[in-house]
């Protein structure tokens, strides 16, 4: 079995019948890390659904094989991919990285001027996370919204977050903001060009010499046989 066996799409109204099976899977996977964000609602996740803020993964035969969702804090300044969940029997397949990769450009899309972040304890998803260019940072560059954070009190570290006074945990932060990832293409692109600038200025250099030379090489020629 391999991602080819699965459909990673966009979720709508026709999906809303699978939020039960994986609000309850996300309850169950939380609860064998030790971790995890506060329970959704199988109406919530239905929400998400028939916002379009959602994507689902399905199997072939029709059953779903992993999610995840958008939400939005601060007034949308700044973005979360958030509930990841693939279905155990399709873990392995390279399925959490295909959807990671699809609710990421959804959310580009929907918000192409937020910051993305997330807030992980899996070796995992900091590699894909990594791989779509977010970058560790401190808590202190994450939202301050007291609804997100407040989502925290159900993991069970949450006394170690509160004792750090909201500073670090065992999570690792990781943000992507399109603002500096756009300074990096254009300085990325000016180096480009100054390196191309450079390499057409030697050509023209080594392009005058050459001709130079045929001329030298020429009228010395021409004298040889007027000698």
């Amino acid at each position: 079995m391999n991602e080819k066996d699965f459909s990673v799409i966009v979720a709508s109204e026709l999906h809303t019948s699978y939020a039960e099976q994986i609000c309850d899977e996300m309850a169950e996977s939380a609860k064998a890390r030790g971790t995890g964000i506060a329970r959704r609602s199988p109406e919530y996740v239905a929400n998400k659904m028939r916002e379009g803020k959602a994507v689902i993964a399905i199997h072939q035969d029709g059953t779903w094989a992993g999610f995840c969702y958008i939400e939005t804090w601060g007034h949308e300044g700044f973005v979360a991919n958030s509930g990841l969940i693939v279905n155990p029997p399709y873990r392995k397949c390279g399925l959490a990285k295909a959807i990671k990769n699809r609710i990421f450009k959804l959310s580009r899309e929907k918000y192409p001027d937020s910051k993305i972040f997330g807030l992980t304890t899996g070796l995992a998803v900091m590699k894909i996370n990594s791989e779509l260019g977010y970058e560790p940072v401190t808590y202190s560059e994450l939202t301050q919204d007291e609804k997100f954070w407040s989502g925290c009190k159900s993991c069970v570290n949450f006394d170690i977050l509160t004792m750090k006074e909201r500073k670090n945990c065992l999570c690792t932060a990781m943000l992507y903001d399109p603002v500096e990832k756009m300074k990096e293409l254009e300085e990325k692109q000016r180096l480009q060009d100054e390196k191309l600038s450079k390499v057409t200025r030697k050509s023209s250099l080594f392009e005058r010499i050459e001709e130079k030379l045929k001329g030298s090489a020429k009228m010395l020629y021409t004298a040889v046989l007027h000698s």
